[in-house]
């Protein structure tokens, strides 16, 4: 226990140098910071809403922490990670901050691994939920709304606004979902696991952490999940645009 959380110490330092680099980078770059001003809306609503989601779905299943941590809100200061959201913003990916659960208060109706899938689900599934929502609300934007203010400045920056907050709740949730601690997916498939790959899992939770950090800071993650989220994005839009009759 000691070497693992001496290892996510270091992991916490090197993502704070980089962080740092990348603050430093956009800030030489007035588009950059332009680009960060308009993704803030979409951070604050994708991680409020995936942890409130978190919580909201525990609670239902028995849990009370969230609501006796004072989580069960839509309050983005609940919710919000410093370092997570900064990296949300600038690297498109990061997280909230997590939020605690009892797995022994839960329903006995179902198996402990089971309501710890579904609590951990819970929050992908809000963002891809919001992202078809946001994509609804820019279409309807996009067709009722008038020429003169759809080529105003204020419009075009409306519609970046929306269009962000689609794909950044589509990156928070696709990203929550790889099977590697600490993220959702690593609870997700559970369930589907023998007791002996469970086992095995939960003793090498250590290692798997460490190696989703190093795909992460490397960039081999978003490597792999790029061409995912741009596929659900793609998908989203379209489907809310051949609701509202848009080509």
């Amino acid at each position: 226990m000691f070497g693992f959380q001496f290892d996510r110490r270091m992991i916490n330092i090197i993502i704070g140098i980089l962080l740092l680099a990348a603050i430093i980078q956009f800030a030489a770059n007035p588009g950059m910071l332009f680009s960060i001003v308009l993704s803030i809306p979409g951070v604050l609503i994708a991680i409020t809403f995936h942890e409130f989601a978190h919580a909201f779905a525990a609670d239902k299943l028995g849990d009370d922490t969230a609501r006796r941590e004072g989580r069960l809100n839509l309050n983005p200061l609940s919710h919000l990670d410093p370092i997570g959201t900064l990296m949300l913003v600038v690297a498109g990916f990061g997280w909230g901050k997590p939020v605690h659960v009892d797995p022994r208060n839960y329903t006995r109706k179902m198996p402990m691994d089971k309501c710890e899938a579904i609590v951990s689900a819970a929050g992908p599934i809000m963002n891809i939920v919001l992202a078809f929502i946001f994509a609804l609300i820019y279409c309807a934007v996009y067709k009722f709304g008038s020429m003169a203010f759809l080529s105003s400045t204020a419009g075009g920056i409306i519609l970046l606004i929306l269009q962000d907050i689609v794909i950044t709740n589509i990156g928070l949730g696709v990203f929550n979902l790889i099977p590697l601690p600490p993220l959702d997916g690593s609870k997700i498939i559970m369930p589907f696991l023998s007791y002996n790959a469970k086992q095995w899992f939960m003793n090498n939770e250590g290692i798997f952490y460490i190696i989703f950090v190093v795909l992460w800071i490397t960039g081999i993650a978003g490597i792999i999940i790029s061409p995912v989220i741009n596929w659900i994005s793609i998908g989203i839009l379209d489907l809310a645009k051949m609701i509202f009759g848009l080509g």
